[in-house]
C-alpha cells in the first residue's frame, strides 16, 4: 500500500497521488538525492505477482530509460522495493492531451498537425532505438504549460501488449491497430496507425469508432472503413485528410512505412494544406459477382504467364473458378476476426483459403483484361501487320538508358533533409539518415550520399544520407602572450574559422602588440564562424594616434604620413583597380580617424592598375591617300582633369538566432531586411534588400546565423565613413494565453561602416 510520506528505494518520498491507469498508479515524489520532484509509476499488485510480466516490464522499462529526446518524458530510474516495481520519470507541469481535447474540443488544423509532428518526433526517436510504443493515445501524451508535447509510457505498453484485451484496456482499444487486435505481428507501422487515430481525434474532437465493449470497438478497427474526418470537419484540407487515411489503412504495408515520411508529409501540409500530394497505394482487389472461366481462357492465361502455376497443387486445369458471394465473404471474415481476438492466431496475414482463391481469380481476370488491351493496341499501331511488342519495350529502355527496375540517384546535395527524403522517395530509393558536423553546410542540409549523384541503381535500393549537424564545437585556444598577428592567423585558419577583432589596452605585463586576453576566454566552447575579440597590449607608451586617410596615396607618401604619427605601414596584398594608379593604396584595414596606440601597424592593399584585356585583332581597311593640306599650327589645349566618382563599401557584422530574443527552439521565416544609411547629401535613407541577393537564409531555427562580411554592400551615393544599419525581421508561430495559435514577429540588427 503506497501512502503519503512513504519512501521508495530509500530515496523517493511520496508526496501525493496524481493519477491511475489500468496497470499502474502515478505518484508525485521528492528525490532526496538530487533534491527535485519526480513522477513515480508503480505497477499494480495484480501485475506484480506475474513473474513473466514483471520480467518483460523490467527489460522494456530499462530500454525506455535509454531514450533521450525533447518530445519524450525522460525515465530516470527503474527499480524494485519489497515487491513494489516502479519507474521514476520526469514530472511534467501540465495535462494529458486527452484532457486538452476534452477542454478545447476539435483543435484548429494547424495546431493539431503541429502537436502530431511533436508526437511523431518522439516516436521516431524510439523507433530509431528499436523500441515500439504499442500504446499511442492522447492519455499517454503530455502537454506542458509552455506548450511542449511529450510522449510517455514507453516500455509499459510493450510489456502489456502480449496480454488479452480486457476491460482495463478500454482506453487503449479505441486507438489499437488491426494487427494488435488480432494478436498479430507488431512493428513501427502499428504506432503509426494509433497516431493516425490520435490525429483524427485532435481534428474532430472524437474517436472514429465507438462501441458497448472492447470487442465491438476492436472488430470495427479490423473490419470497418475509417469514417472520413471531412464528414465532421467539411473544410478540412485534403492533405491532412489523406494523411489520416494513410496512417489508418487496415494493411500495415499501405500505411507510411517509416514515421520520418509521415513527419515530412505533415510539415508539407502546414505549407501547402490544399495540395493533393499524399500518395495512398491502391487497395486490394475487391469482391465482385460470380465470374465463370472456361478451360480455353485458363489455358491462354497459363500460356501467357509462362506456366507460372503449372506446379501448384492447388491449381486444377479442369476446375471452373468463381468469386464467393460478397455477403458470404464478409460473414466469414467476421467469424475469423472474432476467433483471432480471443484465440491463438499470431499473424494477421495467416492463410485464408477463400481469400487466396479470390485474390488468385482477381489476378487472372486482371491479366486477361491487360492482355486484351495490349493486343488491340498493338494491332492498331501496326496496321494489322505482325510484330513483336517486346522489341518496342526494349527500344524504349535503350533510349532512356534505364530498365524498368532501375532508377537514378537524384541530386539532393545541399537540400534540406525533408526535401531530400521526398526526392529520394519519388525516385524509388530508400534512405538511412546519418548525421555529422560540417563547418560550412547549414544544419539540417545534406552533405553527401553513399552513392554518387546520377548513379544508376536498382529501385528500392537503400543509400546513406549524411545530414549536417552544423559547425563542430571547438575549444578556444590559449593565445595569451602571442603576437597579435600570429594569434589572428591561428584563430582564422580552417580549424577554428573565427572572425577576429582587436581592442587595445595599456599593459605593464605585456609588450606592445602582444595578446593580453581574449573574449571568449581560453577553453570556452566556440563554433566555426564565431566572433572573438583579442585585447592587445599598447606597451609602455599609452599615447594614441589618429589613423590618417592614406587611400589614393603613393606608398612613399603614405609611409611618411604614418611615421610622422608614430604608426607603421605593411602591404598585405595587391588588386586590380581602374580608379587608383599603379602602386598607390586602394584600401586600409583600419578606417581613417580611428584612434589607435602609437606603434600600431596599418595593413594596406596596393593597386595593380586596370585589369588587362586582350583586344580582338582588326584588319585595317585600305584607304585612298588624300592631298596633303597646308600645314597649320595647332593651338595648345590643356585637358580638364577628371576625378572618378568614388564608391564606398560596408561589411556588416555577424548575427545569430540569439539576437532576436525569441525562445529557444523557435522555428520561423526571415521575411525582410531593411538598410538604413546616410546619403552624400546628409539625408537618412532606407532601402529594402532582396534576401536572395545576399544569401540570407530565410529558414530560421536555433542554428540560424550570418557571418561577418556575408552582407557586403557597395554604394556611390553615401556619406563617407558613415554608419549603416540593417534590420532583419523574423515571423514565427506562437501560442496565445488561451492556447490558440498566432503569428509573432521579432527583429534584430547588424551594423557596418561605408568607407
Amino acid at each position: 500500500m503506497i501512502r503519503k510520506g512513504m519512501f521508495i528505494g530509500d530515496r523517493y518520498e511520496i508526496v501525493d497521488k496524481v493519477g491511475s491507469g489500468g496497470m499502474s498508479d502515478v505518484y508525485k515524489a521528492l528525490d532526496h538525492k538530487l533534491n527535485r520532484f519526480v513522477a513515480i509509476k508503480v505497477l499494480k499488485t495484480e501485475f506484480s505477482e506475474d513473474r513473466n510480466f514483471v520480467s518483460k516490464f523490467k527489460v522494456e522499462a530499462q530500454s525506455a530509460a535509454g531514450l533521450t529526446h525533447p518530445n519524450i518524458v525522460n525515465v530516470y530510474d527503474v527499480g524494485e522495493d519489497h515487491n513494489i516495481h516502479y519507474i521514476v520519470m520526469e514530472l511534467i507541469d501540465g495535462i494529458t492531451l486527452k484532457k486538452y481535447i476534452e477542454k478545447k474540443g476539435p483543435l484548429p488544423v494547424k495546431e493539431a498537425v503541429s502537436i502530431a509532428i511533436q508526437v511523431s518526433q518522439g516516436i521516431e526517436a524510439a523507433h530509431n532505438n528499436h523500441i515500439i510504443h504499442r500504446d499511442i493515445k492522447p492519455q499517454n501524451i503530455m502537454i506542458s504549460r509552455e506548450g511542449k508535447v511529450k510522449v510517455t509510457d514507453f516500455g509499459i505498453a510493450r510489456a502489456a501488449s502480449t496480454n488479452t484485451i480486457n476491460s482495463n484496456a478500454m482506453g487503449s482499444v479505441h486507438y489499437i491497430s488491426p494487427e494488435q487486435a488480432r494478436g498479430g505481428y507488431i512493428d513501427e507501422k502499428s504506432d503509426i496507425y494509433s497516431l493516425g487515430i490520435t490525429l483524427y481525434e485532435l481534428i474532430t474532437g472524437k474517436v472514429p469508432f465507438e462501441g458497448d465493449s472492447t470487442v465491438s470497438v476492436a472488430l470495427q478497427h479490423i473490419n470497418d472503413d475509417l469514417p472520413s474526418p471531412k464528414d465532421t470537419i467539411p473544410d478540412l484540407p485534403v492533405s491532412v485528410e489523406k494523411i489520416i487515411l494513410k496512417c489508418t489503412q487496415k494493411k500495415p504495408d499501405r500505411r507510411y512505412l517509416k514515421i520520418s515520411a509521415l513527419i515530412a508529409d505533415m510539415k508539407k501540409s502546414l505549407i501547402s494544406p490544399n495540395e493533393d500530394f499524399v500518395q495512398i497505394s491502391a487497395p486490394p482487389v475487391s469482391n465482385a459477382t460470380t465470374v465463370m472461366m472456361t478451360d480455353e481462357e485458363v489455358s491462354i492465361i497459363r500460356s501467357e504467364s509462362g506456366n507460372r502455376y503449372e506446379d501448384d497443387d492447388a491449381y486444377d486445369e479442369n476446375e471452373e473458378y468463381e468469386y464467393e458471394n460478397e455477403e458470404e465473404n464478409e460473414e466469414g471474415n467476421e467469424t475469423e476476426d472474432e476467433d483471432d481476438i480471443f484465440g491463438d492466431s499470431d499473424d494477421i496475414d495467416a492463410d485464408n483459403p477463400k481469400m487466396d482463391k479470390v485474390i488468385f481469380i482477381g489476378a487472372i481476370l486482371s491479366g486477361i483484361v491487360f492482355i486484351a488491351l495490349a493486343v488491340i493496341f498493338f494491332v492498331k499501331s501496326m496496321g494489322g501487320c505482325g510484330g513483336n511488342t517486346d522489341d518496342s519495350v526494349e527500344t524504349t529502355t535503350k533510349i532512356e538508358g534505364l530498365k524498368s527496375t532501375q532508377t537514378k540517384v537524384p541530386d539532393v546535395i545541399g537540400k534540406s533533409e525533408e526535401e531530400a527524403c521526398n526526392m529520394l522517395t519519388e525516385a524509388f530509393i530508400g534512405y538511412k539518415i546519418n548525421h555529422e558536423n560540417h563547418n560550412t553546410i547549414p544544419k539540417g542540409d545534406v552533405i553527401r550520399l553513399s552513392k554518387d549523384v546520377g548513379t544508376i541503381v536498382d529501385r528500392n535500393t537503400t543509400i546513406d544520407v549524411y545530414i549536417s549537424d552544423g559547425a563542430k564545437k571547438n575549444t578556444m585556444p590559449d593565445v595569451i602572450g602571442q603576437d597579435k598577428d600570429e594569434a589572428k592567423k591561428l584563430l582564422e585558419n580552417d580549424e577554428y574559422g573565427l572572425v577576429v577583432t582587436f581592442e587595445y589596452q595599456a599593459s605593464d605585463a605585456y609588450e606592445a602588440n602582444k595578446v593580453i586576453r581574449t573574449d571568449p576566454e581560453k577553453k570556452t566552447d566556440i563554433y566555426y564562424g564565431d566572433t572573438v575579440t583579442i585585447f592587445v597590449s599598447q606597451g609602455a607608451d599609452t599615447s594614441n594616434a589618429k589613423v590618417p586617410d592614406i587611400r589614393n596615396m603613393s606608398q612613399e607618401r603614405a609611409k611618411s604620413e604614418m611615421e610622422g604619427r608614430g604608426l607603421s605601414l605593411r602591404v598585405e596584398g595587391e588588386v586590380y583597380s581602374s580608379t587608383v594608379a599603379v602602386g598607390n593604396i586602394v584600401a586600409q584595414d583600419i578606417k581613417p580617424d580611428k584612434v589607435v596606440p602609437r606603434g600600431t601597424t596599418i595593413g594596406v592593399t596596393v593597386s595593380k592598375g586596370p585589369e588587362p584585356t586582350t583586344p580582338e585583332p582588326t584588319t585595317p581597311e585600305p584607304t585612298t591617300p588624300k592631298p596633303t593640306p597646308e600645314p597649320t599650327t595647332p593651338e595648345p589645349t590643356t585637358p580638364e582633369p577628371t576625378t572618378p566618382e568614388p564608391t564606398f563599401t560596408a561589411n556588416f557584422l555577424s548575427m545569430n538566432a540569439g539576437n532576436f530574443g525569441v525562445p529557444e527552439g523557435t522555428n520561423g521565416t526571415i521575411t525582410k531586411a531593411v538598410l538604413s544609411y546616410t546619403n552624400s547629401n546628409g539625408q537618412e535613407t532606407t532601402e529594402t534588400l532582396k534576401l536572395s541577393d545576399y544569401n540570407i537564409d530565410t529558414n530560421f531555427n536555433d542554428d540560424w546565423s550570418l557571418e561577418t562580411g556575408k552582407i557586403s554592400i557597395t554604394k556611390k551615393d553615401v556619406k563617407a565613413n558613415s554608419e549603416a544599419t540593417i534590420v532583419i525581421t523574423l515571423s514565427y508561430p506562437s501560442l496565445n494565453e488561451d492556447g490558440t495559435s498566432t503569428t509573432s514577429t521579432a527583429t534584430a540588427s547588424t551594423k557596418g561602416v561605408f568607407n
